[in-house]
Parts: structure tokens; C-alpha cells; sequence
């Protein structure tokens, strides 16, 4: 069964981004020339997802205004002359359906993804990618293809993809505990939660993006709620390791960065990189932070 649905929970405060994000959903905030969940509902469209699932909150109805077809500001735009901007709003006619289900309370990700179970349903699996993480430069990594292809090919019951974090990083992630030697697809043994360096079972960390069969849902539906009241996904796909299901991690192709907008200094990283890297603007902004840049005395 072709894997065309995808699940992105876009439900969370963002309250280490205040104040940007007091009236304003953080997966909207501006990232170069886009709001970030426009590149990665870009990302998704190229890897062959055609119906698409919003998992909302409170003060989320900007990103349900952003992919609705503006009739107006197109009219506007051709009555004013301003034909050649039309082009910046393509993204309204990409080949998706969109959906949206409220989380009504803040029960974390794994709560958000189960509030998915009755639009997936009980047959279809389904991709999950979340709405403030980019993968790669103006997000044209494929790696959501990629986890597909291996899903279907090894008939997986889940596919997580990972990047390599610096060892003193690893207390901020979910780790992977591969079996074996952890090659570019690799069969995972378990994952641990924010471990310290020292018992950390490598430096491969959840990447954001994943692809579940439907039983990653009963899973959810029995893990307790952990620290802070929270179900945690990570909880979820331990337990489904240990019941038998085969779960692999994919890495991150060499060269494509993850850019997680969940506090200011990956906000800003995630800016200036689209920024330096913008076709038109990119080299007036690598002249400003030269200039902006004093020699050590």
C-alpha cells in the first residue's frame, strides 16, 4: 500500500521562542524567505505525500490561514501589476489534501500523534514529521523517500531517521541502540531518552522524522503518561521493539543538517544558513556578516 499520508503535530507552545511566539505559532516564524512548516510541507510533497494531517492547539489557526488559497491576494496581486510575485505563492498548488485535528490538551508528542488514530485509521502506515524541524538547506532532503522505500522494501513496522550529534549533546536527545554496527539502515535494539555521555549507547539522535505502521498506535494508547504528564513517543516505539516489531534507523545523508526552531540559537543558525545560502540574496548577506565580523586584536 503506497505510503501518501502524513501526520505533523504542530500543537506546541514554542514557550522557549517568547516572545516571537506569544501571538504567533512558532512553525510560522520566518526562515529565510518561508515560515518553517512551508519547507517542510514542501519536503514532504516531493517524497510523494498527497494527504496531510495538522495536529493543532491554541493560537495555531495561522498555519491553517497560510496553506489555504488566498483568491483575493491573488486578485489583488494581478490588478496591482504585481504579476511576477504569484510565483511566491506555488506553494498553494501542491498536490495535497490538507486535514486538521485539535490536541486539546498538551499531553506531548506522543498524545498528538495518537490523535491521529481515528483520520490514519487501521491499515494505512504513515509518515510523521514534525512541523518545526527542517531537514536540510530549503528542506530538498529526501530522506523521507528513503525511510519509505526501506519501510515498504524490509516490511518494517517503523523507520526513524537519525543524525549524528557532538557525544556532549547527547543529554538533549533520544539516542539510538543499534544492533550491530550502525550502517546508513540499520536495525535498532532499543532507544534511550536523554542519556548522560557517559552511558550513551552511541551518538545517533532522532532526527524528526519517522514512518509508522498503524500498530505504533495501540502502543501509544497504553504508555503511561511520563514527566510532566506527557506520553512520550519515544516510550511508545521501545515498547514496540520489545514486543517483536522490526524497527530500523536511517541516517541523515552526509551534509544535510537538521534545523530544530525550538529555542534562539537554532532559530538564528536555521536563519543566517537559508539566509547565506539564498540564490538572490545570499551573497549581500555573506558581505554583511564579513563585515560584521571584527579580527581577534
Amino acid at each position: 500500500m503506497p505510503i501518501d499520508i502524513a501526520v505533523v503535530p504542530v500543537a506546541g507552545r514554542g514557550t522557549r521562542l517568547l516572545p516571537l511566539t506569544k501571538t504567533q505559532p512558532k512553525e510560522m516564524l520566518p526562515v529565510g524567505r518561508k515560515p518553517v512548516v512551508q519547507y517542510v510541507v514542501e519536503e514532504l510533497a516531493r517524497c510523494g505525500v498527497e494527504r496531510l494531517l495538522f495536529v493543532t492547539g491554541p493560537g495555531k489557526t495561522a498555519i491553517e490561514n497560510h496553506f489555504d488559497v488566498d483568491a483575493e491576494l491573488i486578485a489583488h496581486l494581478r490588478e496591482s501589476g504585481k504579476e511576477e510575485l504569484l510565483g511566491e505563492l506555488a506553494f498553494e498548488r501542491e498536490n495535497l489534501v490538507y486535514f486538521y485535528v485539535r490536541q486539546r490538551r498538551q499531553l506531548g508528542l506522543g498524545h498528538a500523534v495518537l490523535c491521529a488514530r481515528p483520520w490514519v485509521g487501521s491499515a494505512q502506515p504513515f509518515v510523521v514529521a514534525l512541523g518545526d524541524s527542517i531537514i536540510g538547506i530549503h528542506a530538498k532532503c529526501r530522506v523521507v523517500q528513503v525511510m519509505v522505500e526501506r519501510f515498504e522494501a524490509e516490511k518494517a513496522d517503523a523507520v526513524i531517521a537519525f543524525e549524528e550529534v557532538a557525544p556532549e549533546d547527547v543529554v538533549q536527545y533520544g539516542i539510538a541502540r543499534p544492533r550491530g554496527a550502525a550502517a546508513d539502515v540499520f536495525p535498532l535494539e532499543d532507544l534511550v531518552e536523554k542519556p548522560e555521555v557517559s552511558e550513551a549507547p552511541s551518538n545517533l539522535a532522532v532526527a524528526a522524522r519517522y514512518v509508522f505502521s498503524p500498530a505504533i498506535f495501540d502502543c501509544l494508547a497504553e504508555t503511561p503518561p511520563g514527566k510532566g504528564g506527557e506520553i512520550q513517543l519515544t516510550d511508545a516505539i521501545r515498547t514496540l521493539i520489545r514486543r517483536g516489531g522490526k524497527v530500523l534507523g536511517v541516517r541523515l545523508p552526509p551534509g544535510e543538517a537538521r534545523f530544530d526552531i525550538g529555542n534562539f540559537e537554532s532559530y538564528f543558525r536555521a536563519f543566517a544558513a537559508f539566509a547565506w545560502e539564498d540564490p538572490d540574496y545570499g551573497p549581500a548577506f555573506r558581505s554583511l556578516v564579513a563585515g560584521l565580523v571584527r579580527p581577534l586584536a
